[in-house]
């Protein structure tokens, strides 16, 4: 199945989304110098709502994502974002939190590495975890990306 991809430019950096006919498979911080945004014209009818609701995100008029996503990974990834998922907007839970939501309080270090494998930035929201002392900690996109997103939905 073929994979279409588009642009946004946020407030913090250029965003690609991938996707195809079964949904968002991809939201990423990119560091490409060079990539224009896709006219909304040329985007991929798979991908404009992602972008429309991204935009609307970041001018501060959406706080719930509504997608059809593509998820990719294995049970227990899929198992740590379902919990991500669950943080409401405004909020941070901690990894430990994540871990005994899906019953394996052990599980910190492995839900720190799931999070680390979401493909699906922002919209499954792995911003939203933090250490359990409060300190911001691991996020792929950067830790000022990861302040500003918290700090954007009133959770800083």
């Amino acid at each position: 199945m073929k994979i279409y991809k588009a642009y946004y430019m946020s407030k913090i950096g250029m965003i690609e989304v991938s996707g195809n006919e079964e949904g968002i498979l991809s939201v990423s911080f990119i560091d490409i110098e060079g990539v224009a945004e896709t006219a909304r014209e040329n985007i991929h009818s798979s991908l404009i709502n992602c972008i429309e609701q991204l935009d609307m995100y970041f001018k501060g008029n959406l706080k719930e994502f509504n997608i059809k996503l593509n998820i990719k990974g294995t049970e227990f990834q899929k198992k740590v974002w379902s919990e991500l998922l669950k943080i409401p907007f405004g909020k941070t839970v901690s990894y430990l939190d994540i871990a005994k939501a899906i019953g394996n309080e052990k599980a910190v270090r492995a839900v720190g590495g799931a999070n680390n494998k979401n493909k699906i930035a922002i919209i499954i929201p792995c911003h939203r975890v933090i250490g359990k002392n409060g300190e911001l900690v691991g996020y792929g996109g950067g830790l000022d990306k990861k302040e500003w997103l918290l700090k954007h939905e009133g959770a800083l």
